[in-house]
């Protein structure tokens, strides 16, 4: 078995309200729903966030976004009127971390160490 991939997700509490919080946040819509309950986004690098509605998970979840350009994503967040906080600065990569409106975390991360995975 070889893994060619990996998916995030995160638990809402209403799939309509998200999917539109989180085409907002990205500046497109959905990429696929395949299925009722479930939303996705597929990124240029590999990878996909699906979002999924489950009233009972929802708000306890967390997923990491790689960014080129942590400044440009903070200055979008900004512009959507999201707090992005302070930013969070170690050897490798720097973070600045927001809430979904159920809650989840979303953390926006950029590498500074060429050798860690973009």
């Amino acid at each position: 078995m070889t893994i060619r991939n990996a998916l995030a997700s995160v638990a809402v509490s209403n799939l309509r309200t998200a999917t539109t919080w989180y085409e907002s946040l990205f500046g497109r819509p959905a990429d696929s729903s395949p299925m009722p309950e479930v939303t996705e986004w597929k990124f240029d690098g590999g990878g996909w966030l699906q979002v999924y509605e489950n009233r009972q998970r929802a708000g306890s979840g967390s997923v990491t976004l790689a960014v080129s350009d942590l400044e440009e994503q903070i200055a979008n967040l900004e512009s959507l009127g999201l707090d992005a906080g302070p930013t969070i600065v170690g050897k490798v990569v720097k973070v600045v971390m927001i809430k979904d409106p159920d809650g989840n975390s979303i953390a926006f991360a950029e590498a500074t160490d060429p050798r860690i995975g973009q």
